[in-house]
């Protein structure tokens, strides 16, 4: 018998997970640490690095306690992580210069509206398969550059240098030996040629972004490093998996074939569908992105972002207290036959795909005398199905596939009213995997392919297994009514600019 282990690492929005996964991909133990959410000004998103740092030590410190001699059981770490989140700090010191600028964070939003006013969107789209958007890293890291005192004269003189998290991870786990990202974090930058598989200095210079900062672009299963100093894990052991929390899922949820697509339900909703070695140019919002490279082939996607999920139930249960936690979403929603024309667009920081609307805000509508509290939740979860059956629509348009079937993950998706809304909303197969912790799996896989516990791809296929399986409703006929009030109420958000 196999007993060795992969360590996962998922270093999420709102907190950090380790978990400790078998060569059959059972998840055999599992450890969150949460840690603060910075909000400086409205729609401005911070997280302190180091509490990050400190909440995937005390994460791994956890989950080690729980599986006796773990720690020298560990064959490989992968890591995945929350993408365009960017940090900034000191080549020599690891100092950060600034908080970590969120992936949610608007603050850039006049740059990249600049950038759009000059006519280079089409520039950005053709070579980095994104849209000038605040979201991505590259106008976050000229914010620091520009706003922290020096910063840029440092910058200059090669002193800083940036990362998303995952880079920033792997310099902490290998004491500062390496300074690398993997091909999918790097593609989420504005910064990153995917077609031509490197940095891109004309589109760094639109951005006022030394390439000095830049870290190496690797694959997504190859040895990046291992560990050195650190006091929750012995030195040694290999760091060599590693790819952008979305597309980990992908890979995770065993999408290996062009057309397969999968939907993570999470802060945010993610629909990315596996486009093989062909970069499919997207006509309908969604964006083109790297989904993994392993050797010297790099997989593509379409990627559609929905900003706010399972964070809207989080609204539901912080903001409004109409819940006292989010599992209790799905008996009180179900607890009526419809939402009763109400229609909730959860839009609290923008519209992302396929509308890329930076100034909508979130809106509760169709009101009336008669709406309790259980119809505003089941306005809520149709309000997270709906902006899934939005890229699913962009996606057909782009790829010319419909989908076969879609495979979820994710907090959310333990939510089997949201499932079967989504399957209707769809008209496909909705399928749950087993194992809902398919982002850390994608990370696990990957760096299991590095040291040879996995064979390849089919490899990993076998070992995945399905948990259940939603049909559309015989009777779907609330599904048309359902769509033409969320049409025409995303047209009145965004007119109104709310």
């Amino acid at each position: 018998m196999d007993d060795r282990l992969i360590l996962a690492l998922d270093q999420g929005t709102t907190g950090s997970t380790a978990l400790l996964v078998t060569t059959e991909l059972e998840v055999l133990a599992r450890a969150n640490v949460e840690f603060p959410q910075i909000y400086p000004k409205p729609g401005w998103v911070e997280h302190n690095p180091d509490a990050i740092w400190e909440s995937v030590q005390q994460s791994i410190a956890n989950v080690l306690v729980k599986v006796p001699d773990a720690k020298h059981r560990i064959a490989a770490i992968g890591i995945t992580n929350q993408r365009e989140t960017t940090v900034v700090w000191d080549r020599q010191s690891g100092q950060p210069i600034h908080n970590a600028i969120v992936w949610q964070c608007r603050r850039t939003a006049e740059r990249t509206a600049a950038l759009r006013a000059k006519g280079l969107g089409p520039v950005f789209k053709e070579r980095t398969g994104l849209v000038l958007d605040p979201y991505f890293s590259g106008t976050k890291i000229a914010w620091q550059l520009d706003h922290v005192d020096g910063a840029r004269a440092r910058a200059e003189r090669g002193e800083l240098v940036f990362g998303t998290i995952d880079t920033f991870l792997v310099w902490k786990l290998t004491a500062g030996a390496r300074l690398v990202t993997d091909a999918s974090n790097a593609s989420r930058t504005l910064l990153y040629n995917i077609h031509e598989g490197c940095w891109d200095e004309e589109l760094a210079n639109h951005l006022s972004v030394p390439t000095s900062v830049l870290p190496e672009v690797v694959s997504c299963s190859e040895y990046y490093g291992e560990t050195h100093n650190m006091a929750v894990l012995p030195d040694g052991i290999p760091v060599c998996g590693m790819a952008g929390d979305q597309q980990s899922a992908l890979f995770g949820q065993a999408c290996f074939e062009p057309g397969d697509a999968k939907c993570t339900y999470g802060t945010g909703a993610f629909l990315l569908q596996n486009t093989g070695e062909e970069a499919v140019t997207s006509n309908f919002g969604l964006l083109t992105t790297v989904a993994w490279k392993l050797g010297d082939t790099t997989t593509y996607a379409l990627e559609g972002s929905v900003f706010i999920a399972g964070a809207a139930v989080q609204w539901l249960r912080d903001g409004l207290q109409l819940i006292q936690s989010a599992p209790e979403i799905e008996a009180l929603a179900s607890s009526v036959s419809s939402s009763d024309g109400v229609v909730v667009v959860p839009a609290f920081v923008g519209l992302g795909a396929p509308y890329w609307d930076s100034e909508a805000r979130g809106a509760v509508l169709g009101v009336t005398r008669g709406t309790t509290r259980a119809h505003v939740a089941r306005a809520t979860l149709d309000g997270i199905a709906l902006s899934c059956a939005d890229l699913a629509v962009a996606m057909a348009q782009d790829s010319g596939r419909t989908l076969p079937a879609l495979r979820v993950d994710g907090g959310a998706a333990e939510n089997n009213l949201l499932m079967q809304t989504q399957s209707d909303l769809l008209g496909t197969e909705v399928i749950r995997p087993r194992q809902l912790e398919t982002t850390a799996l994608g990370a696990a896989c990957l760096a299991g392919l590095s040291v040879g516990i996995f064979e390849g791809l089919e490899d990993i296929r076998s070992r995945w297994q399905t948990e259940q399986t939603f049909q559309p409703a015989a009777d779907c006929t609330y599904v048309e009514p359902l769509k033409d009030r969320w049409k025409r109420s995303v047209e009145a958000v965004r007119s109104l600019g709310c």
